[in-house]
């Protein structure tokens, strides 16, 4: 079922959405806010690892001035499990496809991305917990109604999580300008996950050093790079081709 955009507003209406277990994107926190009250909210965010921001009054005060200090945007849609859906892929016979997005955030690029995966049958996108694009009413419309149906998981320590699944058997692949092997000449076969970086800064230094393979898209233009949703969509395809191709 679709989930309507939402804000809830004050402290105990935070503090019941978070104790009820709603998916929230982020929370905004009134800059030097300090009682005993805001100590257990912010201990529960801490807790669930929700991104928040803290923020001048001024601009919680554009949603009203009963605020308290604490306003909460809610998910349009349900974040999904890792782990669990590496192991049902495997469970079903099947090579996971999985994108990892290091700190995308323009909308428009994380819309595009998430429609290319669905068409390519990735099987889910994960993004950081903080520093990441919302999945907000344009980005789903961005994606094309794509981030209603593809899974999207939420990490809050990429490195973590391109750690397990290495160790669960697939190969990272990172996109970087810094590749000697073009894509087309590597083996993206098998269980494989499409690491892709950050519109200004590509994959950061600290990922890349963590991935065996790397590739690069041949550019013969002056302009130095490929918007970062094209490329995704040239290399996610070149994987879905390499699938294709019998041995």
């Amino acid at each position: 079922m679709k989930k309507e955009n939402q804000i809830v507003i004050g402290h105990h209406p935070v503090f019941e959405a978070i104790r009820a277990g709603k998916e929230i994107n982020r929370i905004l926190i009134k800059s030097g806010i300090k009682n005993q009250q805001f100590t257990e909210l912010f201990r529960l965010i801490r807790q669930n690892n929700i991104p928040f921001q803290y923020v001048p009054v001024e601009k919680l005060n554009k949603f009203g001035t009963n605020h308290q200090g604490v306003i909460a945007f809610l998910s349009l849609i349900e974040y999904k499990n890792l782990a669990e859906i590496v192991q049902r892929t495997f469970e079903a016979g099947r090579d996971p496809f999985i994108i990892v997005l290091d700190h995308i955030t323009d909308v428009r690029n994380f819309g595009a991305i998430a429609r290319t995966a669905e068409c390519a049958g990735v099987n889910a996108i994960v993004v950081p917990t903080k520093g990441s694009v919302s999945i907000t009413p344009d980005a789903i419309k961005a994606s094309s109604g794509a981030l209603n149906r593809l899974a999207v998981c939420r990490t809050s320590d990429i490195s973590n999580t391109i750690k397990f699944l290495q160790e669960s058997g697939l190969k990272v692949v990172a996109a970087t300008e810094k590749a000697e092997k073009y894509y087309y000449a590597a083996d993206l076969k098998g269980p494989i996950t499409l690491l892709m970086g950050s519109e200004e800064k590509g994959v950061s230094k600290e990922i890349l050093k963590m991935t065996v393979s790397k590739i690069k898209i041949p550019m013969e233009g002056s302009i130095e790079s490929l918007n970062v949703s094209v490329a995704c969509g040239i290399l996610a395809f070149e994987i879905v081709r390499q699938r294709g191709i019998k041995e």
